[in-house]
């Protein structure tokens, strides 16, 4: 890797982290090449854009690098490890703040490229919403409470037949006393969730195992399942409350919309921009070889 121009280290050291989570030097033969063709790529990209007439006159301040070094030092443990990643790269603070202040640059550049796009306005979210209804439509759920005694031969008092015996002996106490679940979870319950005395919270189609969830949802608010078995062990579950299948209004999520789409629309923009940019640029480059 030390064949690596300073700006290539400094994206391959990037694209390593987002692509893959690993540092450049953890990555596999193929990993590598990879993230090497993805840096090759953003780097003729970027040449271009920064090429353009749209990048005259954009000046990055220093605090805006500053903060995004900072951003950066932040995903380390100490400046310590910033430095140690740094040097395995070939790379020192300034040669970053550089880095970073071209990255910006080009972001920069994209946003001006944008200018004069027209805003997303409510018309344009409500006919978004109405014609993508299914995305705001929100499954029924279940607050819910459990109680689990696990299985493990190792120990008598967790065989299977003394964890039966256990939870058996729990659910008929609950039976004749509903009200004393919180209590009997917080006293017997096997689960991190005993300390919130056995809240699940909101439960969502899809969360539990499919034997304990098709319970729960037959349950009514305050009713006591039997006891059900799952990998973990058995289970006592109660339903606190159910919570219907509803839609989302449009009022709810009308700012966050409005962002999204903007910012949709902005993506569509840059992207079309770049093409424009690329087209412009390869046959510009075939002359010169030529």
């Amino acid at each position: 890797m030390g064949n690596e121009p300073g700006d290539g280290r400094y994206y391959l050291l990037k694209v390593a982290h987002e692509q893959f989570g690993r540092a450049p030097a953890e990555l596999d033969t193929e990993q590598l090449q990879q993230a090497r063709r993805i840096v090759e790529r953003q780097r003729q990209i970027e040449e271009a854009v920064l090429r353009s007439p749209e990048a005259g006159g954009v000046v990055i301040p220093a605090a805006q690098v500053e903060a995004a070094l900072a951003d950066i030092g932040s995903r380390y443990a100490d400046g310590a490890a910033l430095q140690a990643a740094l040097d395995g790269q070939g790379l020192d603070a300034a040669g970053l703040r550089a880095m970073l202040a071209r990255e910006l640059k080009v972001e920069a550049v994209l946003e001006r490229a944008c200018a004069g796009l027209p805003e997303v306005s409510e018309t344009d979210v409500s006919l978004y919403y109405f014609s993508h209804i299914e995305q705001f439509e929100l499954p029924a759920t279940r607050l819910a409470r459990h109680i689990l005694i696990t299985i493990n031969p190792d120990f008598p008092e967790n065989t299977r037949g003394a964890a039966l015996a256990r939870i058996e002996a729990i659910g008929k106490r609950l039976r004749s006393k509903p009200e004393r679940f919180a209590e009997q979870a917080l006293k017997h319950s096997e689960c991190p969730t005993a300390v919130q005395e056995g809240l699940l919270g909101i439960v969502k189609p899809g969360t539990l195992y499919p034997q304990l969830e098709a319970c729960l949802f037959e349950l009514g608010p305050g009713e006591l399942s039997p006891v059900l078995e799952s990998p973990l062990g058995f289970h006592l579950l109660r339903c606190d409350a159910i919570h219907p299948a509803r839609r989302v209004p449009l009022e709810d999520v009308l700012p966050r919309l409005r962002e999204q789409l903007q910012a949709r629309r902005r993506k569509v923009q840059q992207r079309q921009w770049l093409a424009r940019l690329l087209q412009q640029v390869a046959p510009e480059e075939i002359q010169a070889h030529g």
